[in-house]
Parts: C-alpha cells; sequence; structure tokens
C-alpha cells in the first residue's frame, strides 16, 4: 500500500504543476476531388491546481493509512 500511496502523491504532485493538456487533431477544411486541405485544430484541458492537491492529500492518507505488503 506504501508504494500505491507514493505513485498517487507523484501523480498529485504532476497535476499540480502540470494544470493543462494540449493536443492537435485535423480538421479537413476542402476536399475536391484527389486534393485536400486539412488544418490543425488545437484542444486544451484544463484543471484547477487544486485537484492535485486533493490527490496528494488522498495519496498522503493511502500512505499513513495503508497496510504493509
Amino acid at each position: 500500500m506504501k508504494k500505491i500511496g507514493i505513485i498517487i502523491i507523484l501523480l498529485g504532485f504532476g497535476l499540480t504543476v502540470f494544470t493543462t493538456f494540449s493536443y492537435f487533431t485535423k480538421e479537413e477544411v476542402v476536399k475536391v476531388g484527389p486534393i485536400e486541405i486539412t488544418k490543425d485544430k488545437p484542444h486544451t484541458f484544463n484543471w484547477s491546481p487544486f485537484v492535485g492537491i486533493g490527490i496528494m492529500a488522498i495519496g498522503g492518507f493511502i500512505l499513513l493509512k495503508g497496510k504493509k505488503v
């Protein structure tokens, strides 16, 4: 359980530091016969740093109260 608690704490720390995830998708703009024109469309996913802090708290609770395996 201690390993799981440490992993959850590290995950929470990562979510606290990095609060945005961005990715791109291709969107078709024009298609005329064999000719295609596409553009990259950005998408972002944001979350509050408090989400990471909450996950770190859960990981700390598991770390302190969990059984030794």
